[in-house]
């Protein structure tokens, strides 16, 4: 295994991105159109603090994940952390990228001075949970949802979300 770099993403990583996510149990082969994700990708930069990564090795990208650091009223005023759609490659899984990529999530959390890092996994998903627990992570708390009509209003629970495109 070629040595890896975690870095933040730019605008001509977003092919490579894109096609992780188009991965099961991500996308599920859906492709966000690279204008569409090139506009999404410019709107980061207004968040205070919210970055899209990636990891790289000698081959090219191997993962991806978002973090952003929010800042709070409560807790005294200590930030907090939220990654967003970790995905690493299928030929690379198990092979310490993810790993690699929440150890380094989790060092530039603490660097910000964040009192949590925090993240949700679908359910189904049980080999992600035990890797993120081994990691440190820990359960806590409910996680809820609700899948939005344009209007604002809730869907029906079983009523799938149609996404635009």
């Amino acid at each position: 295994m070629s040595a890896l770099t975690i870095r933040p993403a730019t605008g001509d990583d977003l092919p490579d991105v894109l096609a992780l996510y188009a991965q099961p149990g991500m996308d599920d082969g859906k492709i966000l159109p690279l204008d569409e994700a090139k506009a999404l990708f410019d709107r980061f930069a207004r968040y205070p603090d919210y970055v899209l990564y990636v990891a790289q090795d000698a081959n090219g990208i191997v993962g991806t994940f978002a973090l952003l650091v929010m800042d709070n009223l409560g807790h005294l005023g200590a930030p907090s952390a939220v990654i967003e759609d970790v995905v690493v490659s299928p030929a690379r899984q198990g092979g310490g990228v993810g790993g690699a990529m929440m150890r380094f999530a989790m060092k530039k959390a603490a660097e910000k001075g964040c009192y949590k890092l925090v993240l949700s996994s679908n359910a189904k998903r049980v080999k992600a949970h035990q890797f993120y627990e081994n990691l440190g992570f820990r359960r806590h708390g409910v996680s809820l949802h609700v899948d939005l009509t344009p209007e604002g209003e809730a869907l029906p629970p079983t009523e799938p979300r149609e996404v635009a495109s």
